[in-house]
């Protein structure tokens, strides 16, 4: 499976980014994909997941300004996200799970194939 992310920029706070992750090759038993971010001296955090059964999760930190969803005729995994701020800076990866999760995870553990990350930088 390989993943590729777009979308990332700049943006002042309180804009709007609407990331995008193209998979392909053999994603017929991806059962969650989900969206992670990494900023500068801090761990990796799950930010969205969704299942195959449309099934959401998101990090607090993301409830009620983000939205993940998923384009099947695509393949695309999209982050729309909202009211940005200064501490949504970070890199975004895309990641699908392993075969099997069958639950919107955060967790990384459960996933296998991970993008190259996009950046993306909101000013205060």
């Amino acid at each position: 499976v390989q993943l590729v992310e777009s979308g990332g920029g700049s943006v002042q706070s309180g804009g709007s980014l609407r990331l995008s992750c193209a998979a392909s090759g053999n994603t017929y038993s991806t059962s969650c994909m989900a969206w992670f971010r990494q900023s500068p001296g801090k761990e990796r955090e799950g930010v969205a997941s969704i299942d195959s059964d449309g099934r959401r999760n998101y990090a607090y930190s993301a409830k009620g300004r983000f939205t993940i969803s998923h384009e099947n005729a695509k393949n695309t995994l999209y982050l729309q996200m909202n009211s940005l701020k200064a501490e949504d800076t970070a890199v975004y990866y895309c990641a699908s799970s392993l075969p099997g999760v069958r639950y919107p995870s955060l967790v990384q553990a459960d996933f296998e194939y991970w993008g190259q990350g996009t950046q993306v930088t909101v000013s205060s």
